[in-house]
């Protein structure tokens, strides 16, 4: 088991933000110095993470631990280690990492945008300006897009009711599904399925 490094949290003593700050925030400024705060915590910890497996690495696996120092620079690069996102204002690398990591782990319940955001520590109106920069679209879409990929992948690969496969990929219902699949793929999940098998047994035949 690895050892948890926790780097000080600098909170102590850290006066309140004043209304001038917190107005420059919304209108797209820095953030208060609490969030940074919060932001360098995660940072650290991460390049700790990453320090580590290059100890590990580098007794082992000299090519793992050439990619682990590789991921080590990008994380401690400027762009990502002074401030919460990108010289775009998108996500920086590692945190476009934890979201979607994150967004995968709980693909089968709501998640909301200010969870999201706590992931990686700034507020939910950065993340979300932040995160549709990144993506070229709101956490909502995204989040349905890998909701629907992952249920055409249990269409294909399962004999399971649409029912079923809609409430493991975190729809409410079969309606649900089939709603959000219309609107994204401009057709029903039941033709959808039955189109792709027909053409994977074609497949398998001309082979």
């Amino acid at each position: 088991m690895r050892n948890t490094y926790r780097w000080p949290s600098g909170r102590s003593g850290v006066p309140k933000a004043a209304p001038e700050k917190a107005q420059a925030e919304s209108r797209g400024g820095p953030a208060p110095l609490a969030e940074r705060n919060a932001q360098a915590e995660v940072i650290c910890a991460e390049a700790v993470r990453i320090a580590q497996d290059i100890c590990q690495g580098a007794q082992w696996n000299r090519e793992s631990a050439r990619a682990a120092a590789l991921q080590l620079v990008t994380l401690l690069t400027p762009s990502t280690a002074t401030g919460p996102a990108d010289a775009r204002g998108g996500l920086a690398p590692w945190q476009k990492r934890k979201v979607d990591d994150y967004v995968r782990e709980h693909i089968r319940r709501e998640i909301r945008v200010k969870e999201l955001a706590s992931t990686i520590s700034i507020s939910a109106s950065h993340f979300y300006r932040a995160f549709k920069a990144t993506h070229g679209e709101t956490p909502r879409a995204y989040v349905t897009r890998l909701r629907l990929e992952l249920a055409q992948q249990l269409m294909l690969r399962t004999d399971e009711p649409l029912t079923q496969i809609a409430l493991a990929c975190g729809f409410a219902d079969q309606s649900h599904l089939s709603k959000a699949f219309r609107r994204v793929l401009a057709e029903t999940p039941s033709a959808w399925r039955r189109r792709n098998r027909d053409d994977a047994r074609l497949d398998a035949k001309a082979r």
